[in-house]
């Protein structure tokens, strides 16, 4: 990879928005992202009307499958932290390149931790007073240093609460509530703390809406609850997290009032195992009441089709990209990633997951910090020596999707075009078509795209994407 060919040209994101907003006098605008030249999201010229061509790609908006949620990135005490190391200006620049609606590309959710994870400075904890059965030391104060001034500019960033929604997730009870008595390592759980714990979250929630003001939208049971990790982390069987949820959390969110105004998922672990935790949370009745849903990682497996069966079995239920990255802190910000972002989500969403959540939106040059040395890449890489601001090719991939597929837009079918591309398509809510065409290869392809009755001749570079917009009118 060209280290210098990551950075997008001054003003290129401002550009695209201007473009699309000027939809209405073109039919057809492109966006383009590619390795061999200067485009990062850069607007290129229209493709020209061409003959209905056999062998095109074709979009068939009249087939709708999943609505769509919206994409974004998970806001750590990691990433609040190297933030807060650049010049305040620098800082919100960050910022609203990921969530501003216009100058952005267009992030509209946003995920957290309840408690610390392995993307903390050390580990804490909201409540650290041993048998604090009634949780009356319960405190959001730990949050207040880093995590909390980047939720509240993230929110802002995105236009607010109509636009920005927060899913929080919990990577570990505190100590005192488990039976290795640590945050990490693995453990479970103690029984006898099974309803305190379920009230953690109750205590959460409202805290934040009284103390901070902030809504929010989503909550998981507990990230990867059959990982056993160095950092913090908590195993529950399928079995165990189904009671959980349907003898103590469902029923202390709806003592609450909280059923119905936020969102409970399950799982939020990797595909490979989604379908066992889907017949035991989902096929039970009395817990699938509670659940709006899964969360799913891409760790371990790329089967995607995983998400299909199991949207076969529960159609009722969403499906939600919760969390993904590079691992290993060696390779920062290569072409690769890029691509993979990419492939994964198109994996993902022409299997009904209808929503993506990258990991740290943020981490430093070593891909930290990280309290365990669990270093990973991620789109945005800031060097707190230097303070240069780095944007992989990461970002612009996963802008091609977030800047352009609206919040309430449906995936439609495509299928066709040349072997060796890949694509997926969308109609925004406005009805304008979204599609999306990437080239792994390391030749230019030529190609037809057809959609609602018109054909455009196309090409694409080598190991680049591109996204379509045809306009409704």
């Amino acid at each position: 990879m060209r280290s210098s060919s990551v950075n997008r040209p001054a003003g290129a994101l401002a550009l695209a928005a201007l473009m699309i907003s000027s939809a209405s006098a073109a039919t057809w605008s492109v966006v383009e992202t590619a390795r061999d030249n200067t485009h990062r999201l850069a607007p290129i010229a229209a493709p020209a009307k061409a003959a209905a061509a056999t062998g095109a790609l074709q979009v068939d908006a009249t087939q709708r499958y999943q609505e769509m949620i919206g994409f974004g990135g998970a806001l750590t005490e990691s990433s609040a932290w190297v933030l807060a190391q650049l010049p305040a200006d620098k800082r919100l620049e960050v910022i609203r390149r990921y969530y501003d609606p216009k100058d952005g590309i267009g992030y509209t959710l946003g995920r957290t931790h309840m408690n610390s994870c392995d993307f903390s400075l050390n580990i804490w904890t909201l409540d650290d007073v041993p048998h604090d059965y009634d949780l009356h030391a319960f405190t959001l104060e730990p949050m207040r240093k880093w995590l909390m001034p980047l939720l509240q500019d993230a929110r802002k960033a995105a236009g607010g609460d109509a636009r920005f929604k927060l899913l929080v997730s919990p990577w570990s009870p505190p100590a005192w509530m488990k039976n290795n008595a640590r945050a990490d390592d693995g453990g479970e759980l103690r029984w006898d703390f099974a309803a305190p714990w379920a009230a953690f979250y109750v205590k959460f929630i409202q805290a934040m809406q009284k103390e901070e003001n902030f809504p929010i939208w989503a909550f998981t049971v507990q990230n990867e609850p059959e990982a056993k990790q160095r950092w913090e982390s908590c195993l529950f069987t399928p079995e165990q997290e189904r009671d959980f949820v349907k003898n103590h959390l469902g029923p202390a969110f709806e003592k609450a009032g909280l059923l119905g105004q936020v969102k409970l998922l399950g799982w939020d672990h990797n595909r490979d195992r989604m379908e066992a935790r889907a017949d035991a949370m989902l096929g039970d009745p009395a817990c699938a009441k509670y659940l709006w849903g899964l969360g799913l990682h891409w760790y371990v497996s790329n089967d995607f089709e995983a998400s299909s069966r199991v949207h076969a079995r529960y159609p009722d239920k969403a499906l939600l990209f919760t969390e993904g990255c590079w691992e290993g802190g060696d390779k920062l910000g290569v072409w690769e990633h890029g691509e993979g972002y990419a492939t994964q989500m198109i994996g993902d969403f022409k299997n009904w997951v209808g929503g993506y959540i990258d990991w740290n939106i943020v981490l430093d040059q070593r891909g930290g910090p990280n309290h365990v040395g669990n270093f990973c890449d991620a789109p945005v890489i800031v060097d707190t020596h230097t303070k240069e601001v780095r944007y992989s090719a990461a970002f612009y991939y996963i802008g091609h999707f977030s800047k352009f597929v609206s919040p309430g837009a449906h995936r439609v079918a495509s299928a066709g075009g040349p072997a060796g591309l890949d694509s997926i398509a969308f109609q925004n809510p406005d009805g304008s078509l979204v599609t999306v065409v990437m080239n792994k290869g390391d030749a230019p392809v030529a190609f037809s795209l057809s959609a609602q009755g018109e054909t455009v001749a196309c090409q694409i570079p080598a190991r680049a994407i591109q996204t379509y917009v045809r306009s409704a009118n």
